[in-house]
């Protein structure tokens, strides 16, 4: 059979479902408090085999876990088969890819990219002295963090539904905290938490029309009314979940990142997940494999394409997986 040039793209789903600077400094009495870490080991990679016929120039990517505040990763083990290279980059400050490529495949061969993480992460607690937080100003933010200001995939920030809703939550709170506080609780008392058992992510407007969402959805409508406050905020991507953090500035204008989630029956401001974080934002703009333009995705897909394929074609397995000791 002649070979015919193909550009095979696969977005993988893994079930949806910019790191400031001043993240990485030693954590203060203004910063959120880390408490009990657990340490664990994922694996996590792309298990690649041929079909009926060969295939090459294969590239497959995936998220992996990187170092952030309350997260430590280092690489304990590799699986890569003879002939496989892989590479490690940084998306917008926000997620760290994993690239794997293989040169070809013969039919029916099978190519591995696994690699084992050990994470500790750490528990979270709302910081010692709340009331010294202060709404920043949206005029003197740098360029990364008005862009957390702004609308992104599925987060209609600058809707007017959006921007009236924001405009009654929290109007009576005189610190900045307690207004942030009041839009965790207005979504926790409002949207009824229903999994959507594999259904598509809903926009914000679409959750405030149902009054209900899953974890996406309720992460999404926090942020989204924060950001219609002038307050950036931002997703949070962890294997089966996703929660919100939000930015404030203490007294001497330093900024810090503030957890919390609004699905679960915890303080505000505490955050108790020992899964390890795969992304922090929710607007990565990258290049659409099927028509090479720019597109602004919500949580970064997992992509395989294939430069030229005979037969049909391969297998493709996701690995994210909990290694129990």
């Amino acid at each position: 059979m002649q070979t015919q040039p193909l550009l095979y793209a696969l977005a993988l789903s893994l079930g949806l479902a910019l790191a400031a600077v001043a993240q990485f400094r030693d954590a203060g009495p203004k910063d959120p408090q880390l408490g009990q870490a657990t340490l664990q080991r994922w694996q996590i990679g792309v298990i690649v085999t041929a079909g009926t016929g060969p295939c090459r120039g294969i590239v497959a990517t995936t998220s992996v876990p990187t170092d952030w505040p309350e997260q430590q990763v280092r690489v304990v083990a590799e699986d890569i088969s003879p002939g496989v290279e892989v590479s490690y980059r940084m998306v917008d400050g926000a997620v760290k890819v994993m690239t794997a490529r293989i040169a070809s495949l013969a039919p029916g061969e099978q190519a591995k990219a696994v690699v084992t993480f050990e994470v500790k992460r750490s528990h979270q607690s709302a910081p010692e002295d709340t009331d010294v937080y202060v709404l920043p100003d949206p005029k003197k933010l740098d360029r990364k963090l008005r862009a957390f200001l702004a609308p992104s995939p599925y987060i209609e920030s600058t809707d007017p539904q959006i921007e009236a809703l924001a405009g009654k939550i929290g109007v009576e709170e005189e610190k900045a905290w307690g207004r942030v506080e009041a839009i965790h609780e207005w979504v926790r008392e409002n949207i009824k938490l229903e999994d959507n058992q594999g259904r598509g992510v809903k926009s914000t407007l679409e959750t405030l029309r149902d009054g209900t969402g899953d974890c996406d959805e309720c992460t999404s409508l926090f942020v989204a009314i924060c950001r219609a406050r002038g307050i950036p905020a931002r997703s949070v991507r962890v294997p089966g979940h996703c929660y919100p953090e939000f930015y404030l500035e203490d007294d001497n204008a330093q900024g810090h990142w503030l957890a919390c989630d609004a699905t679960r029956p915890l303080p505000f401001g505490e955050l108790a997940d020992d899964r390890p974080i795969l992304q922090k934002g929710d607007n990565l703009r990258l290049r659409d494999p099927y028509t090479k333009r720019m597109k602004s995705y919500r949580f970064l897909p997992d992509n395989l394409t294939i430069a030229d394929q005979r037969g049909t074609p391969p297998q493709v397995k996701v690995v994210l997986e909990f290694l129990p000791e």
